[in-house]
């Protein structure tokens, strides 16, 4: 496959799809969308992008990218009435990057199979803003020999596009990357609050941090969103609890003991039954706050968030 000349669909772009098209519009490439609210791509067509009326009109393009919330989306799309696998021609590559379970998955390989197109399962690590500024990271799995002829398009959105191994591996990898997000900021929230209570502001306390051999990508670049309780959804607290949902699955499918997952899982439950479903999951935040029998304010500091920037921490800024 000459990948300088491929006709790419694309499926689904929510804040993370839109981020993605994007880099791929700015390499080049000739990409075709459709999304449920086509007013969400619309600035896209600026660009370069053609929007597509319905999904039909991305089935004789040679790879098609898939980026929606949830399984039933997933099914939807693809399989549903008028799915992408239902229509007289289908694309050769199907790439998937959303996170969804294994059993949907072997759905859409079979289904795919059987139209002569090959599943790719590619989920990411990062956020739009993370999209943007050139850092994200991708997961592959399926066959290695289409891996490598559609890397160099994964390429132009990721900084790090890593092959970890056949069929379904991404998604685990994935799975197993989002326990870890979910654990370290439900931690992150408590050691928070802990410094807080203490009397060190928020901005002092991730400042340090971040600038120690504990700080990393994710906690500066979530510095400002708890520093400033900016809770303006980059990933929601429901779909990290539907995270740890398929990663507590896997861990009783393989019998591996996960107490941490579970009490965390346990915490955005909690922060769910709050109201804090469709808010960003720093609301975790709040959450150890509340059962401290504290109100945080937002401290309104400018943080830099190791992104814009690439100083790598949050700073002081002149006021």
């Amino acid at each position: 496959m000459n990948t300088a000349q491929t006709r790419i669909g694309w499926i689904g772009t929510g804040r993370m799809g839109h981020a993605m098209v994007f880099r791929l519009l700015q390499s080049g490439r000739d990409v075709s969308v459709w999304n449920r609210t086509p007013e969400k791509a619309a600035d896209l067509v600026e660009v370069g992008a053609v929007i597509a009326d319905s999904i039909a009109e991305l089935a004789d393009r040679e790879v098609v990218f898939t980026m929606v919330s949830a399984d039933a989306d997933l099914l939807q799309v693809l399989l549903g009435e008028d799915g992408l696998l239902r229509q007289p021609h289908a694309p050769a590559v199907l790439v998937d990057s959303s996170t969804v379970s294994a059993e949907t998955s072997q759905l859409v390989r079979e289904a795919a199979a059987a139209r002569g197109t090959v599943l790719l399962v590619c989920p990411v690590s990062g956020n739009a803003k993370v999209v943007k500024a050139g850092k994200l990271s991708i997961a592959a799995s399926g066959p290695e020999d289409v891996f490598e002829q559609i890397e160099p398009l994964l390429a132009d959105m990721a900084s790090s596009v890593t092959y970890v191994g056949e069929a379904d591996l991404a998604r685990l990898v994935k799975i197993a990357h989002n326990i870890f997000l979910g654990v370290v900021t439900q931690s992150l929230a408590e050691i928070t609050v802990l410094a807080e209570q203490g009397g060190v502001s928020r901005e002092a306390f991730l400042g340090f941090l971040n600038r120690s051999v504990m700080g990393s990508t994710f906690t500066r670049y979530k510095a400002p969103a708890l520093v400033n309780l900016d809770l303006t959804p980059t990933f929601t607290t429901a779909l990290l609890r539907k995270d740890l949902d398929l990663g507590l699955a896997a861990a009783r499918a393989m019998a591996v003991p996960m107490p941490l997952t579970a009490a965390t899982h346990a915490a955005v439950q909690s922060a769910i039954g709050h109201g804090h479903a469709d808010e960003d999951f720093a609301a975790l935040l709040i959450e150890v706050a509340r059962a401290s029998g504290v109100e945080l304010k937002p401290e309104n500091v400018a943080v830099d968030d190791g992104l814009s920037t690439g100083i790598g921490h949050p700073a002081r800024q002149p006021r």
